[in-house]
């Protein structure tokens, strides 16, 4: 099975940005950490752009290259970016979970709509870096609606 773990901008920045927020770990370790505890049922790609063109791109690519699922952290294009949002719905029926490492909801205001969200499969967020492994389980939990 194939897992596209997709990060949005700023989250090349882990481990500097905000470390009360999103810890002291970069996006490095966190990858390190999925494939290292997935490694026998889960072939994980990742991607991060700072561009939204980028991150459309990256998941018309994903459909075109018949990965099973998607792993989304789309940081602030959730809260704007219907262009987004339209390319998730593109790709269906490849389950997308959109993911946070922070609760968004507890945040600013400005956090707690999401414009994609209802284009994908479901939403985790508020668990750090265990947000993406619970994503990756929701992903794995879609497995039978997944055309093959």
């Amino acid at each position: 099975m194939k897992i596209l773990v997709l990060n949005g901008p700023n989250l090349n920045m882990l481990g500097r940005r905000e470390p009360q927020i999103y810890g002291d770990r970069s996006l490095d370790d966190l990858l390190a950490g999925l494939r290292s505890a997935f490694q026998d049922r889960v072939e994980i790609s990742a991607l991060q752009f700072n561009s939204e063109g980028a991150l459309i791109d990256a998941l018309q690519t994903a459909w075109h290259e018949g990965v099973d699922g998607v792993v989304f952290n789309a940081g602030a294009y959730t809260h704007t970016s219907v262009a987004l949002h339209d390319a998730i719905k593109s790709i269906a029926p490849i389950p997308v979970i959109e993911v946070h490492m922070s609760n968004v909801h507890a945040r600013e205001t400005f956090r707690h709509t999401s414009v994609i969200a209802a284009a994908c499969r479901g939403v985790i967020a508020g668990f750090g870096f265990d947000s993406y492994r619970l994503a990756i389980e929701a992903v794995l939990s879609c497995k039978a609606d997944i055309p093959q």
